[in-house]
């Protein structure tokens, strides 16, 4: 970190914040604007999936005010921090949200809450909210690649941290702030940032307010820039900057992945999206477990099950073990390993079904997902790359072995078109929805980019 004698002529924030600035339409590729456009769509399906679950009328009735803003799905217009509060819990709350491998990060569900409602309430177009999009989600790629591992071990949420800070990129590019506008924006929001991990001990619910709340930061963030407050420009570097405060001080952050090839590689352009709805790195071993049963695999047989893993995953997924075995709630169940590959074995499938508090609490699942262990595989690529490898032990003795190099729906196996619109088809279908609103809301979002502004959100109230 940068000593207070030693600061850069030119910051981190500031090199980030002047090309954010000047960004056109002509310079994002269509490989962005495509995984953006994919990312909507999947972003608004999870809005419809989750809108009459508990959590996140808690939050529309506690977090929120009435106003001009829309939160998909709820009749009630709200304002506009509330509305990317309330659309950010439901896009993140089931955590089936798109992912960034590297370091695990949702940027959807932070960015899109944020500038749709900034959009909406300031009139801006939908050229405006893509070049607001595209910057955001580049920033909290290249800020989740900086010191990989280091924010986990650290104690916070990735995306809840980076979140705010990619969210007060995302406003303030689709506002036209000047670059200094902009970096006083992102040294507001570095003091906004928080989302500690501590959920993990027994499945409570503040992770899935995380994206909501970074949303929501960033946009007040955005706001206060525009008006002049100041924000230190060394943010990120800073000896007592952002780094310094959410990354374990073990890992030597690499700050050149903030600006190395910015504007030419774009790692937007490589977000994952998920089959299955809970953690990230559950996902290759529950395809380890879906092949074991269409195999042949009868999972009452089973003596026991080891999955070779990623140190680096163990005390998010694996510990307490006591925990992991037999969760305490059902959203604790989507970030234990055991239970999502129970959930493979028996029900092939590992959707928002198998994650109720009636699945969870069901005697078979448990008591299969009470065999499952692990141990750690010193070969193990992650956080480059997220694999899976499940043996089984059976009763008589043999053994039977799955592995699954990479994570489906990212950069080595994306999920096709047909694939992505029927997720989001029947994330809206769980929330109620008949199929000729879910064929409004999907024509929405195919054109929301070339849209003249964002009123057209309000037809996706209640």
């Amino acid at each position: 970190m940068s000593e207070p004698s030693e600061l850069p002529e030119t910051s981190l924030s500031q090199y980030f914040c002047a090309w954010a600035a000047g960004l056109t339409a002509r310079d994002i590729p269509p490989a962005v604007r495509d995984a953006a456009s994919t990312a909507l769509l999947d972003f608004a399906g999870l809005c419809v999936a989750a809108r009459e679950l508990d959590y996140v009328g808690q939050m529309a009735r506690a977090g929120a005010e009435p106003g001009t803003c829309t939160a998909i799905g709820h009749a009630t217009p709200m304002d506009v921090g509330g509305a990317a509060l309330v659309n950010g819990t439901a896009a993140h709350g089931e955590d089936y949200d798109d992912t960034f491998e590297g370091t695990p990060v949702h940027t959807g569900a932070v960015i899109f809450p944020a500038v749709l409602a900034a959009s909406e309430r300031l009139g801006l177009s939908g050229a405006d909210a893509f070049r607001g999009i595209a910057a955001g989600t580049e920033l909290m790629c290249r800020m989740a690649l900086v010191a990989p591992t280091a924010i986990h071990r650290a104690g916070f949420h990735p995306t809840a941290v980076i979140g705010a800070m990619g969210a007060a990129a995302a406003v303030g590019t689709a506002l036209k702030l000047s670059a200094k506008q902009m970096t006083d924006a992102l040294g507001i929001a570095g003091s906004m940032a928080s989302g500690i991990i501590e959920y993990l001990a027994e499945g409570s619910w503040t992770k899935r307010m995380h994206a909501g709340w970074a949303a929501q930061a960033g946009i007040r963030a955005a706001l206060l820039g525009r008006e002049g407050f100041l924000g230190p420009r060394t943010v990120l570097e800073g000896q007592h900057g952002w780094f310094f405060a959410f990354a374990d001080h073990g890992i030597t952050p690499d700050f050149s992945r903030i600006t190395d090839g910015l504007g030419t590689k774009w790692h937007a352009a490589s977000v994952a999206f998920k089959p299955y709805a809970c953690g990230t790195m559950t996902q290759p071993f529950i395809d380890c477990a879906i092949r074991l049963a269409t195999g042949g695999l009868d999972p009452a047989e089973i003596e026991a099950v080891t999955c070779k893993v990623g140190e680096g995953t163990v005390h998010r997924l694996w510990e307490p073990l006591s925990e992991k075995q037999a969760p305490s709630t059902a959203y604790s169940a989507k970030f234990s390993v055991p239970y999502c590959v129970a959930a493979g074995l028996l029900d092939r499938a590992a959707g928002l079904a198998q994650f109720t508090d009636a699945r969870v609490a069901d005697p078979a699942i448990r008591a299969l997902a009470a065999r499952i262990t692990y141990e750690i595989d010193p070969e193990n690529e992650y956080p480059a790359n997220y694999s899976g490898h499940v043996r089984a032990v059976l009763k008589d003795g043999s053994v039977r072995e799955a592995e699954q190099p990479y994570m489906r729906g990212g950069a080595h196996e994306a999920l096709d078109a047909a694939e992505l619109i029927a997720k989001f088809r029947a994330n809206c279908a769980f929330g109620g929805w008949d199929a000729s609103r879910i064929d409004a809301l999907e024509a929405f979002c195919a054109r929301l980019f070339e849209a003249k502004d964002l009123s057209g959100l309000a037809a996706f109230r209640g």
